[in-house]
């Protein structure tokens, strides 16, 4: 027997998972007591100055980070208008503000990374020169493309107007400027180091499908026309047959199978014709039909066949026989997958490179490979600067 508690939490559930994902995820699963138990020892900064990442130079502070978690979780709350304890209120926000901080740090790692291939080892001069220039771009394409974008998805007026409404999501214009300038210095970065049209040769293709072979075996695939009427539409089998014999001479002496289908036949497929489309030996019902559908000479009316749920008149249109899909005709498809297969890849090699150019501090260490905690001398201080960095 599950605990009381066990049966509490699933009446928040739906919330939680809101607050968390930004919607239901049904793949998500219900937090147990110890994990909302364990999130009850963690402290998050209550001044929005405080700092709780450092990311090469650039500090993230909790101000960036909070009013987007405390937004998301209002919104959830108002549209539920249901209570959630505290606890659980408490482990949705600790759980939020994590996603969005490894987020924005991974933001900020590709920025550096992209700042450090413009500057490399010259002065801190340079390095804020260059900063601002970059940033100053950023800038202008922020108010030439995605400030019009933000007025017609806000209707707003004017700026002041814009700004309002986004504060009211628990952003800014300017946490937006910022966002996207790290996500277009990031964008710079990924596509400066990844190539995006990989070269895959004819013998990369022809491994991958001799590698694969399973998931191009195909199994003796028919398409058929057919004509049926039901034993349980007759009060006799006298008179089912003879609706089946009708119906058959009527399409042999017309010749046109379909035309019949669609005003007499009584199976799923008649106001399609009686026209089944390619359909693999073994997944049909009729034991009997699927027999005689792999079996019969194609394009002739077949004699009259009987199954458990009427009587059936087949004519087969076309089979393949069991075997594997040819090479020639599945390599742009297979093309297509490796070359996602190494910008998947060349994107992976590129995090671990930047993991090691750009040295994270984080208040949630474990959410980044290779970042270390961050010094309590460093959270204690709002007022640090990016310098800061380099002095731990």
């Amino acid at each position: 027997m599950q605990p009381l508690y066990h049966y509490r939490l699933v009446g928040v559930f739906v919330v939680l998972i809101a607050i968390q994902c930004g919607g239901v995820d049904a793949r998500a699963q219900i937090p147990t007591r110890a994990e909302v138990d364990a999130v009850q020892s963690v402290s998050l900064p209550e001044d929005p100055a405080a700092i709780i990442a450092v990311v090469g130079q650039t500090p993230i502070f909790l101000g960036e980070i909070s009013p987007k978690v405390e937004a998301r979780i209002n919104e959830v709350l108002a549209k539920a208008n249901q209570s959630v304890p505290e606890d659980q209120l408490k482990f949705a926000r600790i759980n939020l503000t994590r996603g969005m901080l490894t987020q924005a740090i991974q933001n900020k790692m590709m920025r550096e990374s992209f700042l450090l291939d413009q500057v490399g080892t010259q002065s801190a001069e340079k390095r804020a020169e260059a900063d601002e220039t970059l940033a100053a771009r950023a800038r202008q394409m922020f108010h030439e493309s995605e400030l019009p974008q933000l007025k017609k998805q806000y209707k707003a007026n004017d700026m002041s107007e814009l700004d309002a409404l986004l504060r009211q999501k628990g952003s800014s214009l300017a946490a937006r400027q910022r966002d996207f300038t790290d996500a277009m210095l990031g964008h710079l970065y990924i596509r400066s180091k990844v190539n995006k049209d990989p070269t895959v040769s004819l013998a990369d293709i022809t491994q991958y499908y001799n590698e694969h072979q399973a998931e191009y075996r195909r199994t003796a695939m028919a398409n058929w026309e057919q004509l049926t009427v039901l034993h349980s539409n007759f009060s006799s089998r006298d008179e089912a047959i003879k609706a089946i014999s009708d119906m058959g001479r009527e399409a042999y002496f017309g010749g046109n199978v379909q035309a019949v289908a669609r005003a007499k036949s009584q199976e799923p497929f008649a106001s399609s014709g009686g026209l089944h489309d390619w359909t693999a030996k073994g997944s049909l019902a009729s034991e009997v039909l699927d027999a005689q559908i792999f079996s019969l000479p194609l394009n002739a009316l077949s004699e009259i066949i009987e199954d458990e749920t009427g009587f059936h008149i087949i004519r087969v249109l076309g089979r393949k026989e069991a075997g594997f899909t040819p090479l020639s005709e599945v390599q742009d498809e297979i093309r297509a997958k490796i070359r996602e297969q190494k910008i998947a890849e060349s994107q992976k090699n590129v995090m671990k490179e930047m993991q090691l150019r750009v040295q994270v501090w984080s208040l949630f260490p474990d959410d980044i490979e290779g970042a270390k905690p961050l010094p309590s001398s460093i959270a204690s201080r709002p007022s640090a600067t990016p310098a800061a960095a380099n002095r731990f």
